[in-house]
């Protein structure tokens, strides 16, 4: 049985390095954390190394803008100066800015935006924060903007992945309602 676990350990580790080798996020590039790497609106996406690092808090006339180069610091840091947008809960993990109670539309008070359930008469937009819950290998999930929209497709930008900062997900409309084709997406939440 100790051989066993061993092995599988041994496997796990080697297929881990295998897949980070080859994957396109790995930093092929040597990127210095705090590098800008992308932006959207004049608001860049910085580089954070590994997605557990943190490199302090980011603070603005004392409003909290998140955990340095982190995905919520950036969506935060977009809304701050991009919409000149304060969430009045300036506090939480990724997937905590999506309240499961609230129905299609309605204010999501904590930050004061609308939200957007994925399966919505409200086709996304550009600029719109896109909600990921959290899964085995992250609990506090992700958040993301749109940065691009078609009838078929959506692109987002995103911090804390690595150096790949854009994907485009399926948009999928059925019955009159529109959603991305991922589980993982919560919603979205509209100034």
């Amino acid at each position: 049985m100790k051989k066993l676990l061993i092995a599988f350990v041994f496997l796990f580790f080697v297929t881990t390095v295998l897949i980070a080798s080859g994957n396109k996020r790995f930093n092929s590039q040597h990127f210095e954390v705090g590098q800008k790497i992308d932006s959207l609106h004049g608001i860049y996406v910085y580089y954070n190394g590994d997605m557990d690092n943190v490199s302090g808090r980011n603070m603005h006339n004392g409003y909290n803008l998140g955990l340095k180069y982190q995905c919520v610091e950036y969506v935060k840091r977009y809304y701050y100066w991009h919409y000149n947008h304060k969430m009045p809960n300036s506090y939480g993990h990724a997937k905590d800015f999506f309240q499961s109670e609230l129905k299609d539309g309605e204010l999501n008070k904590d930050r004061n935006l609308s939200q957007y359930t994925n399966q919505s008469t409200s086709k996304p937009e550009i600029g719109d924060l896109i909600v990921f819950d959290g899964n085995v290998f992250n609990p506090y999930g992700h958040v993301a903007i749109v940065s691009k929209v078609s009838n078929d497709e959506i692109e987002i930008i995103q911090q804390n992945v690595g150096t790949t900062t854009r994907e485009n997900y399926t948009l999928k409309k059925q019955s009159n309602k529109w959603y991305i084709n991922d589980s993982a997406i919560l919603g979205w939440l509209r100034k």
